[in-house]
Order: structure tokens, then C-alpha cells, then sequence
């Protein structure tokens, strides 16, 4: 049997070479050619973004998709946007990281106990995937669930990424979204919720550093908690 890493290996060149989505593949490939001013001399990734992280990790963060000029850019996920600004401070500062930067595949960027994914693997237009495309892309990630056995929390950054983990995980009757809320799911394994750190929720204060600092904090001691019950069982 493979063991973690060789198989997110695998599920990562599906990804990167994943043509499902017509509507995705066409906008994620124009993104790339056409560019933003600020990066007309970077070379667009402009493919399916792969997870990545800790293979043995605990926690797992799952957000939207990539963003069109930051994950769809660089080739890594939440690198190089606004948001990613935000989420990998956080992790940092919550231990998880051993720098608060992710601006390229290249940067000495590592991740400690904690994976980070979505739910749709290529940009879309307007942020906005259609639910075919959701359903298209699922299997990567149930692939990612099924394969990290060490995960206990999953952290899930917006609405989106909640409401697509409740189909998964077939949870009904289906608690409503709301920042911190915390869902246990049937395999004892733990849903916590937090607002996307997305530019419209940190520009407005909606979401503040203090409070993802919570989520991530929340995340550790929810882990270690599972973690010390598996030993006394």
C-alpha cells in the first residue's frame, strides 16, 4: 500500500493535468495568457492547483478555489493573493508555519501538521464555480480525506467549503454557517467554521486577525484533544 505522500503525489498530477470543466479550463487559461499589469513577466501556473502540506497532518484547511491571479499564478494554493496574506500569517503565528510569507512555490514555505486545499481545483470567473464543477472536482478532495489518516479538524474557510463538506459528510439536518461554529461529524473528526479571508470580509472587518487566530488556535486544541483521547481508548 502507498503511503501518504506518494499518493498526494498522484492526486496532485491528476489535478495539475485535470480537464473536466471546460468553462474553468478556458478562463483559467486566459487569466494566464492575458496576466495582470503587476505580473507580465510571470509565467501563469494556469493549471488545477494541487493541496499541499504536512501528509501526516492533523488539521486540514479546505477554502473556495484558486484565486485567478494569486493560487492560478503561482501553482500553490492561497499563494500570492490577499487572502493568502492573511491564512498563512495566521498559521504562523499559530505555530503551524515556519514563515508568515507564501508568495511562490520556491520560497522555503513549510507546513507543520496542517494541509490546505478547496473545493475546486482551477480559478473561476467571478469566484463563482457552478455546482457541476463543485460535484467535478469533489473527487480530489474525498481522495485527500480517504488518504491523510491523521486528520481530526477540518477547517473550512466561507460558506462554499462548509456547505460542500456537509453533502460529503451527508450531515442533516444541515446547521447553519456561522464564524467559529463547530460541527462533529459521524467518523468523530471535527468541522470548525471560519469566514473566508477574503479581501470583501477583511477590508469590512468582518473578519479580523484576532478572530482567524482564534479558528487556528481552536483547530491545535481540537486536534490534541482527539489526539490524547485515540491514547486513552
Amino acid at each position: 500500500m502507498s503511503d501518504p505522500q506518494t499518493t498526494l503525489a498522484t492526486i496532485s498530477a491528476e489535478v495539475s493535468a485535470c480537464r473536466r470543466c471546460p468553462r474553468l479550463v478556458e478562463w483559467r487559461e486566459r487569466i494566464a495568457r492575458e496576466k495582470r499589469a503587476a505580473f507580465t513577466d510571470d509565467t501563469y501556473w494556469g493549471r488545477g492547483v494541487p493541496g499541499f502540506g504536512d501528509p501526516e497532518a492533523g488539521v486540514f484547511v479546505v477554502g473556495l478555489a484558486p484565486a485567478a491571479h494569486g493560487a492560478n499564478r503561482t501553482g500553490r494554493m492561497f499563494t500570492g493573493d490577499r487572502s493568502g496574506d492573511w491564512l498563512f500569517r495566521a498559521l504562523h503565528r499559530a505555530g503551524f508555519a515556519n514563515q508568515a510569507q507564501s508568495l511562490a512555490a520556491t520560497d522555503g514555505l513549510e507546513l507543520h501538521d496542517v494541509y490546505v486545499s478547496a473545493v475546486v481545483r482551477c480559478a473561476p470567473p467571478e469566484n463563482k464555480p457552478t455546482p457541476a464543477e463543485r460535484e467535478n472536482c469533489m473527487s480530489f478532495l474525498e481522495r485527500e480525506f480517504e488518504t491523510m489518516h491523521d486528520v481530526r479538524v477540518l477547517v473550512v474557510l466561507g460558506a462554499f467549503a462548509y456547505q460542500a463538506l456537509l453533502r460529503h459528510f451527508d450531515i442533516r439536518p444541515r446547521p447553519a454557517f456561522a464564524h467559529g461554529a463547530e460541527v462533529a461529524l459521524p467518523d468523530g473528526r471535527t468541522l470548525l467554521c471560519s469566514f473566508h479571508p477574503s479581501q470583501r470580509n477583511t477590508f469590512t472587518g468582518k473578519l479580523t486577525e484576532p478572530m482567524l487566530d482564534a479558528i487556528f488556535q481552536r483547530a491545535r486544541e481540537l486536534s490534541l484533544a482527539a489526539v490524547d483521547q485515540r491514547s486513552d481508548s
